[in-house]
C-alpha cells in the first residue's frame, strides 16, 4: 500500500488497555503496526474495550463508491467514506468539516497531514480556559500540518483511565508570514460507521431547563446550539448518541459535553452512506478569529464518555470525573453548607430587622449560610436602576454592611451576597461614567432586557474593573459566599474596544474575559463559595463548574417542575453541583401547592437550600423543616458524594424515583415521588436494584432487615398515594 499512515485511536470503556501496561507503551506499539500511504489519520473505533489488534481490516473492507472523488491521488482512497480524526474543509470529503480557515488569497482549502506526536503524563492547563486536570491522566498531542499554507493543528487527547473518559481540544497555529482567518473550529469531531442511533439532548427554556429530549437520527443534519452569548436555557452543550432502546441500565451511549460557557454548536450529520459524524465546538455563527503570523488559537475542550450500560453508567462517569478533576479547589469532595436565600422571602422589600429575624430563625432550624439576594446596594428597590453601583445601601441595611454581617454571624451562620457583575443599569453611576463599556453598535439603540445592558468583557479594562470591585468587597467584608448572576443574553453585539475587523471575535473574547475574572478571584479567595446563576440554568455547563462550586439550575422552585429539570441535569452534572431549594406555597412560579414532605424530598436531590420566609411559617412547619434539615445533614454526604441511580422517570412521567449509594456502599437513600394521585389503585412496590445481594440492609426508620436480593426482586411498598405530590423516602444501612 505504498506510503500510508493509519493511526488507530482507541476510545474504550473500562480499562483502556491491559492492567499494568502504560498507555504510552500501547500507543508506541500501535505506531509500530502502522502502515504508510498518505499520512492521513483515521479513527477505526470508538466504543467498548476490544483486545489489542491490527484494525486495518475495518478500513480496508469499506465499500468504495465510484462516484466519490479519490484523495491524495490514490485510487479508491475515498476520504468521504473514511472515519477521520479531524476532517478539513474544501478537500475531497464533502461532509461537514471540523474546521474552516480563510487565507489571504481567498482560498479555504486546508490539507492536513500527520507530522508527529508527543505523549506526556502531566496534562497541561489550557491557557485561559477551564481544564479537566488529573495526575492520573495521560495525554497525546497529534500534530497535523498543511505544508502549503503552513498551518499547524495540534489535537490533544487526554485519557482519564480511572474514569473511563477522554478529553479533546485543538490548537491552531499560523506558521506562515500571512494573516489567516478561522471561520469554524470544532473541539471534537467523531466519525461512526453506523447511524441507527437515538440522539439525547437537554433543552427547554427559563423555568424548565434541561428536559430530556430524544429523537432518532435521520439522514441529514440535526443540531443543538446557542448564539445567545451563554450556553443558554434552551440547549445544554451536551449530546449523547445511543443505540435504540437505551434506558438507565441498558444500551450503548457515545456522549460529548463541552467545557465552555458561551456560544456553541453540537451537530450530528448522517451521510448518504449511513455514517454518522458528531461535532461539538464554538458556534461558527457570527464567529471569526484573526490569526496573525506566529499566533495560535486554543479551543475549549470536549469530554467524551462511552457507556455500554445505559444512561446510568454514563452519568456516574461524568459525576466522578467532574467531582474529582474539573477543578482543583477543596470544595469538590466536601459537603457545601445548607443555605437560605432571601429572594423569595422578601424580594426587594426588606429591612435590617426583617433580615436579622430571618437569619436568626434560619440558624434555629439548622441553616448554615444566610444569603442576601438582590436589593442590598445603591438605590436598588426594583430592576430599573443601580446594577454596577456596588455600594451598600446603608439606609436600607440600617447601617453599614459590616455591622449587619457581624450581627448575622453571631447566630453561628455564614454570610453571602448576590452580585450581577457582568451587567449594568442604564440608570447607574457606572454607565454614566463609562457608557462605552457596554456591548453596543455605534449609532444604534441599545436594547434593554430586564432594564440592563451587558458590559463588554472583551475589553480588558472592564474585566479589571470587575475584578477590582469584587476583590475589594471580599477583602473588606466577611463574605463566605457569592451568588453570581447573569440575567440577560447578548443583543446589539458590537464592541467599542475591538477594531472593526475583530468584531466577530467579541462573543468568544467575552467568555475569555469572564474566565480571567473568575480565575483571578478564585485564586485570591479560594475559601469563598461561588454559586453560578444565569436567570437560573442559563449557564449550566462544565466551564462554570470549573470556577463555581454549584449552579442554581433553575429559577423555578416548584417541586413538581423541578423533577424533570433535576433528572435531566443529573445526566451530566453531579449532585454536589446542583442547587435545590425548598420554597413557599403556593409556589411563586406555578402557583402550585405541594406538601412540605415532597418539597423537601425533591430538594434533597442536590445541595439543600431554602427559598422561603421563615417569619411567615407556623411553629409546626418550622419544626418539620428543622427535622428535615437534621435528616439531610445525616445523609448529605451520600447525596453529594455517592453514586446516583435513577430508578423511575425517564419514560414514566407520573412517577420519579432515584437512589444514592454512599462511597463505601454501606448507606443507601431512596426517594420516590408520585405527581398525580390516581383513583382505584393499590399500593405498588419499588424495586431497589444495584445492591450487593450477599448483604442484609436495615431500614433505619422501622428497623426492618431486608436481604439484598429481596430488595432487588420484591422491593418496598410505595405506600398509598391519596393526594397529588405524594412522596416517600427510605434510608438503608448495610449490615
Amino acid at each position: 500500500m505504498k506510503e500510508f499512515f493509519f493511526l488507530y485511536v482507541f476510545f474504550c470503556s473500562n480499562q483502556s488497555y491491559e492492567k499494568g501496561t502504560p498507555f504510552s507503551n500501547v500507543l508506541r506499539n500501535k505506531f509500530k503496526e502502522l502502515f504508510i500511504l498518505t499520512q492521513t489519520i483515521l479513527q477505526s473505533h470508538w466504543g467498548s474495550l476490544i483486545s489489542p489488534t491490527n484494525l486495518d481490516y475495518v478500513l480496508k473492507e469499506l465499500n468504495r463508491a465510484s462516484y466519490l472523488a479519490d484523495a491524495n491521488g490514490v485510487k479508491d482512497f475515498k476520504l468521504e467514506q473514511m472515519p477521520q480524526i479531524y476532517p478539513s474543509y474544501g478537500y475531497s470529503d464533502l461532509r461537514e468539516p471540523a474546521f474552516s480557515i480563510r487565507y489571504q488569497d481567498g482560498s479555504r482549502i486546508t490539507d492536513l497531514r500527520y507530522d508527529s506526536y508527543k505523549i506526556y503524563k502531566t496534562k497541561k492547563k489550557l491557557k485561559g480556559l477551564p481544564t479537566i486536570i488529573s495526575k492520573e491522566s495521560e495525554s497525546i498531542d497529534l500534530i497535523l500540518i498543511d505544508k502549503i499554507k503552513k498551518i499547524k493543528i495540534t489535537l490533544t487527547f487526554s485519557v482519564f483511565d480511572a474514569y473511563d473518559a477522554i478529553t479533546q481540544s485543538v490548537k491552531i497555529e499560523n506558521l506562515s508570514n500571512e494573516t489567516c482567518y478561522i471561520e469554524k473550529v470544532c473541539s471534537a469531531s467523531i466519525d461512526l460507521l453506523f447511524s441507527d442511533l437515538d440522539m439525547f439532548q437537554l433543552n427547554g427554556a427559563w423555568g424548565r431547563e434541561c428536559h430530556i429530549n430524544k429523537r432518532h437520527l435521520v439522514q441529514g443534519s440535526q443540531s443543538i446550539s446557542s448564539a445567545r452569548g451563554a450556553s443558554g436555557h434552551g440547549q445544554n452543550p451536551f449530546i449523547a448518541l445511543a443505540t435504540r432502546g437505551t434506558n438507565e441500565e441498558y444500551g450503548e451511549i457515545f456522549a460529548l459535553n463541552f467545557v465552555y460557557s458561551g456560544n456553541f454548536l453540537g451537530q450530528v450529520e448522517v451521510d448518504m452512506h449511513k455514517n454518522t459524524r458528531v461535532q461539538l465546538g464554538i458556534n461558527p455563527f457570527d464567529f471569526e478569529w484573526i490569526l496573525d503570523p506566529s499566533q495560535s488559537f486554543q479551543t475549549p475542550e470536549v469530554v467524551m464518555v462511552y457507556s455500554n450500560e445505559g444512561l446510568g453508567k454514563m452519568s456516574r462517569i461524568f459525576h466522578k470525573l467532574y467531582r474529582n478533576t474539573l477543578a482543583s479547589r477543596k470544595y469538590l469532595n466536601s459537603t457545601p453548607p445548607i443555605l437560605l436565600n432571601s429572594w423569595e422571602a422578601n424580594y426587594f422589600d426588606f429591612t435590617k430587622e426583617s433580615l436579622l429575624n430571618l437569619a436568626e430563625k434560619s440558624s434555629e432550624i439548622g441553616v448554615e449560610l444566610f444569603v442576601i439576594d438582590d436589593g442590598w446596594f445603591a438605590k436598588r428597590n426594583d430592576t430599573t436602576s443601580s446594577i454596577g453601583d456596588w455600594v451598600p445601601n446603608q439606609v436600607k441595611l440600617g447601617g453599614n454592611l459590616d455591622t449587619l454581617i457581624n450581627k448575622i454571624k453571631k447566630n453561628k451562620i455564614k454570610f453571602g451576597l448576590w452580585f450581577e457583575p457582568e451587567m449594568v443599569s442604564p440608570n447607574s453611576n457606572l454607565y454614566r461614567l463609562h457608557p462605552e463599556w457596554v456591548i453596543q453598535v455605534k449609532n444604534r439603540r441599545i436594547e434593554e432586557s430586564r432594564d440592563e445592558y451587558v458590559l463588554d468583557l472583551s475589553n480588558p479594562a472592564v474585566c479589571e474593573y470587575i475584578t477590582e470591585i469584587l476583590s475589594n468587597f471580599l477583602s473588606v467584608y466577611s463574605i463566605d459566599y457569592v451568588k453570581w448572576d447573569m440575567n440577560r443574553n447578548f443583543t446589539n453585539l458590537g464592541s467599542t474596544y475591538l477594531s472593526s475587523e475583530r468584531q466577530k471575535e467579541q462573543a468568544h473574547r467575552y467568555i475569555l474575559g469572564l474566565y480571567s475574572i473568575l480565575e483571578n478571584l478564585t485564586k485570591r479567595f479560594p475559601n469563598v463559595i461561588i454559586e453560578g446563576c444565569a436567570g437560573g440554568g442559563g449557564r449550566c455547563d462544565p466551564g462554570m463548574l470549573y470556577y463555581m462550586q454549584q449552579i442554581w439550575i433553575s429559577d423555578d422552585t416548584d417541586a413538581i417542575e423541578r423533577l424533570p429539570i433535576q433528572y435531566g441535569t443529573s445526566l451530566i452534572y453531579p449532585s454536589v453541583s446542583l442547587g435545590c431549594h425548598i420554597s413557599a406555597v403556593p409556589n411563586h412560579q406555578t402557583n402550585r401547592i405541594t406538601n412540605l414532605d415532597t418539597r423537601s424530598t425533591v430538594a434533597m436531590w442536590g445541595n439543600l437550600g431554602l427559598e422561603l420566609d421563615l417569619n411567615n411559617l407556623r411553629k409546626d412547619e418550622l419544626e418539620i423543616l428543622k427535622n428535615k434539615i437534621l435528616f439531610y445533614k445525616k445523609i448529605r454526604s451520600i447525596v453529594q458524594l455517592g453514586d446516583l441511580y435513577r430508578l423511575q422517570g425517564l419514560d414514566e412521567t407520573n412517577e420519579y424515583a432515584w437512589m444514592y449509594i454512599s462511597e463505601k456502599q454501606d448507606e443507601i437513600l431512596v426517594s420516590y415521588v408520585q405527581i398525580m394521585a390516581q383513583p382505584n389503585t393499590v399500593a405498588k412496590r419499588l424495586r431497589i436494584p444495584y445492591l450487593d445481594v450477599n448483604f442484609n440492609y436495615l431500614d433505619v426508620e422501622n428497623n426492618r432487615v431486608y436481604k439484598g436480593d429481596e430488595l432487588y426482586a420484591l422491593g418496598v411498598s410505595k405506600g398509598s398515594c391519596k393526594y397529588d405530590g405524594y412522596s416517600k423516602q427510605w434510608l438503608f444501612r448495610r449490615i
